[in-house]
């Protein structure tokens, strides 16, 4: 693998306007974050963590992430990170991600790839710490259509089957029947071998989707160090009580979140929206909305119900029952972990700006927020291609129809663009429009309306000499359009559609020690890369 080129992300079209601004560094947006994504930033980060974070809470992280991991063969250099837990100079990268089946989209592996190079260098900055990177698994999540297929070779793989509750809690029953399909699918090479290999080791050989996603994770990354982290643990919420106390009978994240996002509105589109209540109540094949009615503590399509003092009783013996939501999931995340930074996509990154006021009510630092890598895998073959018709990675980015336009108006043999001659047009009504106002201000009217006329019919008859020449060059649009379709499946980002199977199948283990050799977290811009 070799990086071929970087593009800034803002020129790809596929970030938002927030995200740009973040990378831009805009004042419209400094409120919303502490320190930035640069080693003077996480100088500071290192030093607000170390002073806020006890050494208590290192002690319980360090026995419940062995708890977690007494049934599983974690590499060595794993096994080392956790001990290195205890030490007061030793603090976390994190990432989070769905349960995906199989990892889902490739982009799975770039937030990976991205804790584990940033922990890396963290540590050739900072020799005198240590810095671990960590995957925090959405245990918790319900939300089962989201994760329950992966896409191989443009065919939708899927675990067909009903879910309630937390998805992590979910019986691996019925995932013989993928992995038939799935092996169906594959070629026979060593590659493919492996790969049939790790989704039977994953998922047949483990009792509910935590297990196989542990399993699965340490497999691909263990050997880098990456620790593994469920929140779904009681030992771990035991810590979260407080806040939980607070959210129950309070209310301050929803307090706080509005105050923000009533400011953050006024540039940029909110993400997430608060509850009242921003807490699940969690049980088997249960994970419903909390929600207050008349000095009531209900759960939401349930029978369970609970007085005030009836719930604290609950949060103090049970507190694994209570399950953040999307906005109250960060904090959790930053009272149980010395962390520094969080790594994660756009969506994420959007959601976390809401929060810094909630933290700094809590009394919690907030963490460095990071963009993840993003890249593009190409083959030679596509390259080749890319060349023969004198395409450039920067031309790929754009849409369908515009790329098809540019390259036929590039090779044909008449030149059917008439923007010189629109401009022509529109300086001349103008002119004349001017000359009526000199004149006869009566004809204004009637002259803009005759070059507003007169500009449409230069317009239709581009666009009719534009799908002329696309039916003449016919065989070279086909090969335009195929080329960008195996880049980006269904007109979205290869990242967010393409499971890492048929890459790895081509190249094997190449695929994770190439990321991790060409990807820098922190250069910030989309990687296109060669495989």
């Amino acid at each position: 693998m070799q990086k071929l080129k970087t593009i800034p992300f803002c020129k790809t079209g596929y970030f938002s306007k927030i995200i740009c601004d973040y990378l831009d560094k805009s004042e419209n947006l400094s409120e919303f974050y502490e320190n930035t994504p640069d080693m003077d930033g996480f100088k500071k980060q290192i030093k607000a963590k170390r002073e806020s974070f006890p050494d208590k809470a290192r002690k319980i992280l360090v026995n419940s992430l062995l708890k977690q991991n007494k049934n599983f063969d974690i590499p060595d250099k794993t096994k080392i990170n956790i001990q290195l837990l205890s030490k007061k100079d030793t603090f976390t990268v994190t990432t989070g991600h769905q349960l995906n089946l199989f990892t889902g989209p490739l982009y799975f592996l770039y937030k990976i790839v991205a804790t584990i190079n940033l922990s890396e260098r963290l540590k050739k900055e900072f020799p005198d710490c240590n810095f671990v990177p960590v995957y925090w698994m959405a245990t918790e999540d319900h939300d089962f259509e989201e994760i329950k297929f992966f896409h191989y070779k443009n065919k939708e793989i899927s675990w067909n089957r009903d879910s309630n509750g937390a998805v992590g809690r979910l019986s691996s029953e019925g995932l013989n029947e993928v992995f038939e399909e799935f092996s169906r699918q594959l070629g026979k090479s060593k590659n493919a071998e492996y790969l049939r290999k790790l989704f039977h080791s994953s998922y047949l050989k483990h009792d509910n989707l935590t297990d196989a996603t542990r399993f699965l994770a340490n497999e691909l990354f263990g050997e880098h160090g990456l620790v593994i982290v469920n929140g779904d643990d009681k030992v771990l919420k035991k810590q979260f009580i407080p806040f939980v106390k607070e959210e129950l009978f309070d209310q301050t994240c929803f307090r706080e979140v509005s105050k923000a996002n009533e400011r953050l509105g006024a540039n940029y589109k909110i993400q997430v929206n608060p509850r009242e209540i921003n807490l699940f109540y969690l049980d088997e094949n249960v994970r419903e909305r909390i929600v207050v009615e008349n000095d009531s503590y209900n759960v939401l399509n349930t029978n369970i119900s609970f007085t005030k003092e009836q719930i604290l009783l609950e949060v103090e013996n049970n507190p694994e029952k209570f399950s953040p939501n999307v906005l109250m999931r960060p904090l959790f995340q930053e009272v149980v972990l010395p962390n520094l930074c969080y790594i994660g996509g756009g969506g994420e990154l959007s959601y976390w700006f809401e929060l810094k006021d909630y933290f700094e009510s809590q009394k919690v630092p907030f963490p460095v927020l990071l963009l993840r890598n993003s890249l593009m895998l190409i083959s030679e073959k596509q390259l080749n291609k890319m060349k023969k018709m004198d395409i450039k990675l920067e031309d790929l980015f754009l849409k369908q129809n515009d790329l098809v336009n540019k390259k036929v108006r590039h090779i044909s043999d008449v030149n059917i663009d008439l923007s010189d001659k629109k401009e022509q047009l529109k300086k001349m009504f103008l002119h004349l429009e001017e000359l009526s106002e000199n004149t006869d201000r009566s004809f204004t009217g009637a002259v803009k309306a005759q070059g507003k006329k007169q500009q449409n019919g230069l317009e239709n008859l581009e666009k009719r000499l534009l799908k002329a020449k696309k039916r003449k060059y016919k065989e070279i649009v086909n090969r335009i359009t195929d080329l960008q379709d195996g880049l980006f499946p269904n007109q979205i980002l290869q990242e967010r559609e393409a499971n890492f199977a048929e890459f790895y199948e081509e190249v094997g283990e190449e695929l994770i020690s190439g990321l991790i050799q060409n990807l820098d977290p922190l250069l910030l811009e989309f990687d296109v890369v060669e495989i």
